[in-house]
């Protein structure tokens, strides 16, 4: 039983938006997001660090839903990223997927999930260089509530963190995320959302008592990254 780490698969089976427009690793990228799962073991757990899919609804969104749950793995544990517009309430989405039969997907959202005695902790993050109109403090406030809850209901445990948005990266600091990460001991945090000539911006690695990675699926070659115990 291992545990691997993925962001962004921007699947589009259901709607008329594939990422293979944009060329380059994208290309074909259903395709090798299929191939990469083949290192996900029946039993794994696999953490989708947001972006899931473009469509606008869980109905659009549902032959992308079909697609991750019929992947290897245990279990898929989905994150919100600020693409997914088919994001509703937690009941919803547990009962949408319970009634179209997806039995290995669940939300990562205001909660945590175990992973033998490791907490796997999350939410979508914040990302200030989105607020071209100013910052947004109540939606600040809320994703930092949210990450707080969901560290807090892993108790004494060890604990991983995974972001959509990277809670830093070059010239870009959210200080507020990170203190939350250090206040409760995070040991490693997972985050995606920079693509392309993005990536080389990226934070890797220990800063102050934290680890952080890059786990954007065409900056793992849309194979899942494994995550050490």
């Amino acid at each position: 039983m291992a545990l691997f780490a993925i962001g962004d698969p921007h699947l589009s089976l259901g709607t008329d938006k594939p990422m293979d427009v944009f060329g380059g690793a994208w290309n074909g990228y259903v395709d090798k997001l299929s191939a990469g799962f083949q290192a996900v073991g029946e039993e794994d757990t696999v953490v989708l660090c947001g972006d899931i899919s473009w469509g606008m609804s869980l109905e659009q969104a549902e032959p992308d839903f079909a697609f991750l749950d019929a992947l290897p793995g245990r279990r898929k544990l989905l994150l919100k990223g600020n693409h997914d517009y088919w994001w509703t309430t937690a009941a919803k989405m547990k009962r949408f997927f319970d009634e179209r039969g997806f039995r290995t997907l669940e939300i990562l959202h205001n909660n945590c999930h175990f992973y033998g005695e490791t907490a796997l902790c999350g939410t979508r993050g914040w990302f200030y260089e989105e607020d071209q109109q100013g910052h947004n403090e109540k939606v600040f406030r809320r994703e930092l509530l949210r990450l707080e809850a969901s560290l807090k209901a892993a108790g004494e445990h060890p604990k991983l963190c995974f972001l959509h948005y990277p809670p830093c990266y070059q010239g870009y600091t959210c200080q507020e995320i990170l203190d939350l990460l250090e206040r409760y001991g995070v040991e490693r945090c997972y985050y995606g959302h920079l693509h392309g000539g993005s990536h080389r911006l990226a934070v890797e690695g220990r800063r102050g008592g934290v680890e952080y990675y890059l786990v954007s699926a065409d900056y793992l070659r849309f194979t899942p990254k494994l995550v050490p115990p």
